[in-house]
Formats: C-alpha cells, sequence, structure tokens
C-alpha cells in the first residue's frame, strides 16, 4: 500500500484541480510520488478535456505589452467570463504577452505546459487565441491601448506611428478601440466585399423608388457612407467627430496597427 497522508492528496487536488477520489487513486496507483501522481491525472484529464474541444470559447482575456520599439498582444480563450478573470488564468495571458515580446511569437509554446494544466482544472475548452508581434522602424512610435473589465483585459490594441508623438498614437489607440475598424484604408477592403455592398446598396436604391439616373450617384453616397464604418483614416474621431482619423494625424503617418479583443 503506497504511503501517503490527507495533506498529500489535498496538494495535489491544488496542484492539479483534480477531485478528492481521483488524486487519493494518483497516489496509490503511483506508489505515493507526487510527480508521477500528477502526470498520471494530466493524462486522464486530458482525455476528458479533449473532448471539450468542440464547445463555444468565445469568452477569455487578453494582454497588451509594449518594450521600447517591440508591442505585443496576447489571447487565451475560454468558455466562461468566471475563468477568464481568475488570477491564473490573467496571469498566464500577461506572462505569455511577456513572453512575446521578449522572445517573439514562436515563445508562445513555452506556456502549453500551464494551459493544460488550467485546462484540466477547469473542465473548459481553453486554448491560445490571437497572438501579435509588432516591432516598430527606428525613429517610430509604438504604444497600446488595453480595456480591462472585471479584472481581466477584454480590449487590445497596438499602433505604430511615424511623426507625431506618443499622446497622438495613445489617442488613436482608445478610438480604435472603441470603433473596431477592420481596415486602415480603402485599398484594404477586398474588392470582392466592395462588389457585393455595391450590388446590396443598388437594390436598395431601386426598392426606394429613386429616379434611374440618380441611381449611381446615391449608391457611390452610400458606399462612401460604407468605407467610413470600416476604413480607420476615414472615421469621424469619437472625440470630436467634426474631423476624421486621417485629419487628426496631421503631418503624422499611422503606419499600421493591431486589434484584438474578445467576442470578436
Amino acid at each position: 500500500m503506497a504511503e501517503f497522508t490527507a495533506k498529500d492528496v489535498q496538494k495535489l487536488r491544488q496542484a492539479t484541480g483534480a477531485g478528492m477520489m481521483d488524486a487519493k487513486r494518483a497516489l496509490e496507483e503511483n506508489g505515493g510520488d507526487m510527480e508521477a501522481a500528477g502526470q498520471w491525472l494530466r493524462e486522464k484529464g486530458l482525455a476528458k478535456v479533449a473532448k471539450l474541444s468542440d464547445r463555444e470559447n468565445s469568452q477569455g482575456a487578453v494582454a497588451a505589452v509594449v518594450d521600447g520599439n517591440v508591442g505585443a498582444i496576447a489571447q487565451v480563450k475560454c468558455e466562461t467570463d468566471f475563468s477568464a478573470k481568475a488570477d491564473d488564468f490573467v496571469s498566464l495571458v500577461q506572462d505569455l504577452a511577456d513572453l512575446v515580446v521578449s522572445k517573439g511569437t514562436e515563445a508562445a509554446s513555452e506556456v502549453t505546459d500551464r494551459l493544460e494544466e488550467i485546462k484540466i482544472a477547469k473542465r473548459e475548452n481553453i486554448e491560445l487565441g490571437e497572438i501579435v508581434r509588432m516591432e516598430a522602424a527606428d525613429g517610430n512610435i509604438l504604444d497600446s491601448y488595453l480595456h480591462v473589465q472585471d479584472g481581466r483585459g477584454v480590449n487590445a490594441v497596438l499602433v505604430e506611428l511615424a511623426g507625431g508623438d506618443r499622446d497622438l498614437a495613445h489617442d488613436i489607440a482608445v478610438h480604435i478601440a472603441f470603433t473596431k475598424p477592420p481596415y486602415l484604408t480603402r485599398d484594404e477592403v477586398p474588392a470582392a466585399e466592395v462588389e457585393k455592398e455595391r450590388e446590396s446598396l443598388l437594390a436598395i436604391t431601386k426598392a426606394e423608388g429613386k429616379p434611374e439616373a440618380a441611381w449611381p450617384k446615391i449608391v457611390d453616397g452610400r458606399i462612401n457612407g460604407w468605407y467610413k464604418d470600416r476604413v480607420l483614416l476615414e472615421q469621424a474621431y469619437v472625440k470630436d467627430e467634426k474631423q476624421t482619423i486621417s485629419q487628426l494625424l496631421g503631418g503624422a503617418t499611422l503606419v499600421r496597427f493591431a486589434q484584438v479583443y474578445i467576442g470578436a
């Protein structure tokens, strides 16, 4: 009979998230060896957790880090906001972002074991989400914004500016967090997407009984409005809708941006 105490069972439970009887059996099966018992539980637990992979995991947390001219956004997905705002989950996401900044996106593999442990403990479909790493060109400004809700990041933005200053970069990052634009310029919008919208707007215009001669001008006006919802540089600045983001930039250039948010 393996020798172990109730404290050993409790310690194993805390380390793995296993139930009391499972932890006790793991110690029995592995001669009281704590490390071997933990591995035994992980193997058994992973077999169960794997069945969760088809379950929706639209919750989670994001973190954003900027160190000099390098920035990163990291996301870990889960099923419930209860899990997402737990200290171990938030800590994992933050450590992941730090790793990506210092070592690159491939460093995400270094948190695999912690990810599996949390998955087992919480019995949820928990997995890595989007990982972004941005290295600004020499002389450019890199800034971030992270919207925090219930103790966890839910909306992260990175912005690279050529010219301007950090305050401007931050203001634009906050704007992006609020408006969630999918594109920086019109050129980035897929032609098929534009054509589909144009056809839809033409059908709407026809149904309204507008004169046929006016259709092209009406559709062009509406497609411009459609662009303003999707293209960052054409959006009205949220703090002053009298100017667009392009006007706000003045002589600065918005090189690129990245955004990752929960529920996308």
